[in-house]
């Protein structure tokens, strides 16, 4: 895939992740065909603009990339469930953004005939136009089967994203790692600035943000891979 192929793009799942999925794939000058209802279409409206909303079928049916991305829990269902209705296409893009299903859950797409790549920018989606700021130099884990990869780490570079390839077989330990990094992260701030209140801390938030940055920024700069591992 090359910059002159452009794809006619759907998306499912209108919560923090599909919505910027879509700008940024229209930014890279792919056509946005359609996206499902959300909980709150002023946001994604202010995201992603004027286009269709659609219901998961139809989506499915008029894209020739369909990004999925919705709760990891609700994947395996969504993905069977347009297959049982006959909406996946052959020779259709299917990527999903979950961080720890590889390509495998999509096998009921694959099933009839459509190409399985799997996608995930790691970075704190908030579900608005910040996070297009955000996507230009992080990393997205990239899985597809080998005749296809180059597909999905184009698509990462789209996004702004440097592509790193993660194994089918990893995805389970790569989705902890992610979520390790961001719930541990969340529940100790919270902790924290709720002591902070409970001694009269004013705005503990903004007491803490200079410090928990800084104390993050060493961590990250001092933490080395071990040595067998092959960054790739």
């Amino acid at each position: 895939m090359n910059r002159t192929a452009r794809l006619g793009v759907g998306v499912i799942g209108a919560g923090r992740v599909g919505p910027v999925m879509a700008a940024a794939l229209a930014g890279a000058g792919h056509a946005l065909n359609g996206i499902t209802a959300g909980s709150d279409p002023e946001r994604v409206a202010a995201v992603v603009g004027d286009v269709p909303v659609l219901p998961a079928d139809e989506v499915a049916r008029r894209s020739e990339l369909v990004v999925v991305a919705v709760p990891h829990e609700q994947l395996p269902g969504v993905v069977a469930g347009l297959a049982d209705v006959g909406a996946w296409q052959v020779g259709q893009l299917v990527l999903h953004t979950d961080p720890a299903h590889g390509v495998e859950v999509l096998a009921p797409a694959t099933g009839c005939g459509a190409i399985p790549l799997a996608v995930h920018p790691a970075i704190g989606f908030t579900g608005t136009s910040i996070d297009l700021r955000q996507l230009p130099g992080s990393y997205a884990a990239v899985t597809a089967p080998a005749a296809v990869l180059p597909i999905a780490q184009a698509l990462a570079v789209e996004l702004g994203c440097e592509p790193v390839v993660v194994a089918e077989a990893d995805r389970a330990a790569y989705g902890e790692a992610i979520a390790t990094a961001t719930e541990f992260s969340e529940a100790v701030v919270r902790q924290s600035t709720q002591l902070l209140a409970e001694v009269g801390v004013p705005v503990p938030g903004r007491y803490l943000s200079s410090l928990v940055h800084a104390t993050v920024d060493r961590a990250l700069a001092t933490a080395a891979p071990p040595p067998s591992a092959e960054v790739r």
